[in-house]
């Protein structure tokens, strides 16, 4: 059965991508802007998660965790709050948060944060253990990718990549053949917030497909002039 994730965020950009590449992993959302609609929203419906954002119109995200608490709801809860901001995680964490996500941040994070608190909440779910490091893998051309191990493997070799290329790399590969924009990726891998210009996406995509390139010719990123890039996988002859 899919999990439902509630998602309490006010900022359209940041629910969206949460929503769409929650989504992308199999899980069902629902995303409430207001505070306290979100708080009426989890006591009203059962959720497997929440994931909740601090600064919100009604009811900011501590009244929220700390009255769902105080009613004896238990859905385990995700908080979002700005990297410099320790005193939030902090508060949140004594106030019943499982686990938090500091902005901005990258769609691997997210997957995998989300995976671990599910898998402690729900340690009897098989469906949710399959994706345990160790078994979870993405094969495409002569690519193994294993998404919880950071671990890229080519021809049988292990292939070491920077972080940030390892997350760019998965979500090409999610949707091959597909022209994703700068934008996007400057987006789900570096945070919506993220200062930095389109030309680190440049400079990560130029040191990534160097490496994909070497003794392989199955798996290729193409640019796209003017938009951003593809992956392409030739067919076997």
């Amino acid at each position: 059965m899919r999990k439902k994730i509630l998602v309490i965020e006010d900022e359209p950009t940041l629910s969206r991508l949460l929503s769409y590449n929650l989504s992308q992993e199999g899980y069902d959302t629902k995303i409430v802007e207001n505070g306290g609609e979100g708080f009426q929203e989890a006591l009203d419906n059962p959720y497997d998660l929440i994931i909740l954002d601090i600064m919100l119109p009604g009811m900011n995200g501590f009244e929220v965790l700390s009255k769902l608490r105080q009613k004896g709801n238990l859905t385990p809860v995700i908080i979002l709050t700005a990297r410099t901001a320790e005193e939030e995680i902090v508060q949140g964490l004594k106030y019943g948060a499982d686990d938090y996500i500091t902005k901005p941040f990258g769609v691997a994070e997210l997957h995998a944060r989300v995976s671990a608190v599910l898998r402690r909440a729900h340690p009897e779910d098989q469906s949710l253990n399959e994706g345990d490091s160790s078994d979870k893998v993405i094969s495409i051309g002569e690519l193994k990718i294993y998404p919880e191990k950071y671990e890229v493997v080519l021809n049988g070799e292990s292939i070491p990549l920077r972080p940030k290329e390892f997350e760019v790399l998965l979500f090409l590969v999610q949707r091959p053949g597909m022209v994703i924009t700068r934008d996007d990726l400057m987006n789900i891998v570096w945070g919506f917030d993220y200062v930095g210009g389109q030309r680190t996406v440049d400079v990560h995509v130029s040191s990534l497909r160097k490496k994909l390139e070497m003794n392989q010719k199955s798996v290729q990123i193409d640019s796209i002039r003017g938009v951003g890039y593809k992956l392409v996988v030739s067919k076997k002859k």
